[in-house]
């Protein structure tokens, strides 16, 4: 698959966005649910974190997660 910065897509995870692309590699952030608040964490949805401006960046206020070659198999494009 030919991937962009911004792209959204599918995990049996959740919904992710890339924030950046490599040769080998993606990395995302999750927006369909968010943790936020370190130890003592809550959930967000994906609208609320948006609100908020959680997932404004970079850099990012959430967790950008590495998506290589073989994580990448188990993708599909939103």
């Amino acid at each position: 698959m030919t991937w962009k910065i911004g792209d959204e897509f599918r995990t049996a995870a959740g919904r992710w966005r890339i924030t950046d692309i490599g040769s080998r590699v993606i990395v995302a952030i999750r927006i369909d649910e968010v943790k936020v608040g370190g130890t003592s964490a809550k959930t967000l949805t994906g609208e609320q974190a948006d609100k908020a401006g959680w997932l404004d960046g970079p850099p990012y206020g959430v967790a950008e997660i590495v998506f290589d070659e073989d994580d990448q198999q188990a993708i599909e494009k939103a």
